[in-house]
């Protein structure tokens, strides 16, 4: 017989003595988990605090003695600080150029200028740690409170991309070329998402390609490199891969990116409170700036490089190691033995 809906009892609701248990075993590993990021982020956070005034200041006490001791100093304090992240660094292939210094621009090493596509403050220690260099930023970091006063002790050169300053920091930037040092640029001129990587500016590149300008000698604008001495152009393509071990998505490329309006100091406190992190490094082949007709090409050239190595890499594939030689370049003076010089394939401590 069937019972009228009206008159159907439900049964009353029991509570499971065991899944309580089990949900509270939960809140208390979640609770428990929660703690032990935000002690392993304070730890964190401390041990970078006292490291970089301390390693600043000596770097500060190596910029008045020759040689090429501030540039090895540099690597390491950036080396220091992706091992305080627990960052990984996987580095695949080789770099171009030597460690740079006066010496090496006397024997012949051509200088290096690497170009990277750019999504996060992180960027600069990893690369740092990677690229015997100085860093080319935007001229409204010389002005921050601390960041300003590290970057002044690190070198860096700052743009301002004014018109009546343009000169002066093109000079600068070949000055340090032909001195020694190598250069990072990021060439998009912001800072992406991580998912994409912008445009080119060109006018990035007018260093080792200047514009062509009729009835104008290029040495009457200051752009000009000893006869073999024109900086090379690596392209280098940048993905943060794994977080806690784990490839990473869509949806986690936001964990690593620092781009737009965002403030540094709650992106710094969400990224030290993961367990570990990874970042891969594509060094392509390098590009001679002769081999190009303008620099509008040498740009578009490079863009292509770098936006599919990232492509590859966002992927979770394993790139093929670019295999390349250099031409025999350079002045006559250089001594035998320096084309091995010239490509340095050790590989960094810290990668």
């Amino acid at each position: 017989m069937k019972v009228p809906l009206l008159k159907r009892r439900t049964p009353p609701f029991r509570i499971d003595p065991d899944e309580l248990d089990r949900v509270d075993i939960r809140e208390r590993e979640a609770a428990e988990r929660s703690l032990y990021r935000r002690v392993r982020g304070a730890a964190r956070l401390a041990a970078i605090t006292v490291w970089v005034p301390a390693s600043v200041g000596f770097e500060a006490c190596l910029l008045l003695v020759p040689g090429t001791a501030k540039i090895r100093w540099t690597r390491v304090i950036w080396g220091v600080i992706c091992k305080l992240l627990s960052l990984k660094i996987n580095v695949i292939g080789r770099r171009a150029g030597t460690v740079g210094g006066a010496k090496a621009r006397a024997r012949g090493d051509r200088p290096v200028i690497y170009v990277s596509n750019h999504s996060s403050w992180l960027d600069v220690p990893v690369l740092g740690t990677i690229l015997p260099s100085v860093f080319v930023a935007k001229g409204d970091i010389e002005h921050w409170p601390v960041m300003g006063l590290v970057s002044k002790i690190g070198r860096t050169i700052f743009v301002s991309r004014q018109r009546n300053t343009t000169g002066r920091e093109r000079d600068e930037m070949i000055s340090r070329l032909a001195g020694g040092d190598n250069l990072v640029l990021f060439p998009e001129g912001t800072s992406s998402d991580g998912s994409r990587v912008l445009p080119f500016m060109s006018a990035f590149f007018a260093i080792a390609k200047p514009p062509r300008l009729r009835g104008v000698d290029p040495q009457e604008m200051g752009v000009t490199f000893p006869p073999g001495m024109v900086p090379l152009i690596q392209p280098v393509s940048l993905v943060y891969d794994q977080l806690d071990g784990l490839p990473i998505s869509k949806a986690r490329r936001p964990v690593f990116a620092w781009y737009g309006d965002m403030d540094l100091g709650p992106h710094l406190w969400q990224l030290v409170k993961w367990r570990s992190m990874r970042a891969s490094v594509l060094l392509h082949p390098p590009l001679d700036p002769d081999d190009f007709p303008s620099r509008k090409s040498l740009a578009q050239a490079t863009w292509r490089a770098v936006t599919n190595g990232a492509a590859e890499l966002r992927q979770n594939e394993v790139p093929a190691v670019p295999e390349w030689e250099l031409k025999a370049a350079g002045p006559a003076s250089v001594t035998p033995g320096s084309d091995k010089a010239s490509l340095d394939r050790t590989r960094p401590s810290f990668a």
